[in-house]
């Protein structure tokens, strides 16, 4: 499996001494949905915004598909999407034509546009309703608009932080399918950041536990709660925080 991720010693240093990311280092390979999960403060959001381009890392670097986040941060937007917890969508417009918007900022051309359009339009699944404006949706379905937007050019990696957060029990079912069937079936890679650890564990193919700025440990699911002796992934993630210093000694990247 080729990596269309290579986190190799990513660190941010805000303030002399005070690393919000240390010497972060992790891959994820084409196809597959990788977690990182932490306390909060430990160093997810920087990490994610430092392989998104929006901030620029103190030192180490990432390459996605190849492409540097250091030296090539264009090239790396042109390989990846971003969808945060708190993005919003043009409420006044129709679901539609939001998606025929955000679809010409991206397309060369009228055709690839209508491409695009037409992807988002199968992913979403909103049928009729997308006729209709979106300030009356549901977060849900404004949820599934956003995330067919995110990936309707298919990006080499989707970045998602919280993607079900807040959102009743099916509809969060049907972004998890969603998000497994660009993976298993298409090949989209994903990295995603969550607190709810009963949806990493449905989702994730491997996962990777950051504290205070380290990578303390990763691995699949099954390896983790079997090192680890526990029943679920949040037992896992409550031993390895409260033994965060004998493991952030290992900081290694393939495995406990």
């Amino acid at each position: 499996m080729s990596e269309i991720l290579q986190v190799n010693s990513l660190t941010k240093e805000y303030k002399k001494g005070i690393k919000a990311a240390d010497s972060v280092s992790f891959s994820i390979g084409e196809g597959e949905i990788f977690a990182l999960i932490g306390p909060n403060g430990a160093g997810k959001t920087t990490t994610i915004r430092m392989i998104a381009t929006l901030i620029n890392p103190t030192s180490g670097d990432a390459l996605v598909n190849g492409f540097s986040v250091v030296k090539q941060p264009d090239k790396v937007r042109e390989n990846i999407t971003y969808l945060p917890d708190e993005a919003g969508a043009y409420k006044n417009l129709t679901g539609i034509k939001y998606l025929e918007f955000m679809a010409q900022l991206f397309a060369n051309d009228l055709n690839e546009a209508n491409g695009y359009v037409k992807r988002a339009i199968d992913i979403c699944g909103l049928g009729d309703r997308l006729d209709e404006k979106i300030n009356g949706y549901s977060r849900g379905m404004t949820r599934k608009l956003l995330l067919a937007r995110a990936v309707m050019t298919a990006p080499k990696l989707s970045i998602m932080d919280e993607a079900t957060s807040g959102l009743d029990v099916i509809n969060a079912l049907d972004i998890r399918r969603m998000i497994k069937k660009l993976a298993h079936d298409e090949g989209m890679s994903f990295l995603l950041s969550s607190h709810n650890m009963l949806e990493i564990e449905y989702l994730s193919d491997r996962v990777g536990i950051i504290s205070k700025g380290h990578i303390l440990c990763v691995g699949t699911v099954s390896e983790l709660k079997e090192h680890f002796g526990a029943n679920n992934l949040e037992e896992v993630f409550e031993a390895v925080v409260a033994g965060e210093q004998q493991y952030a000694d290992q900081n290694q990247e393939g495995g406990l």
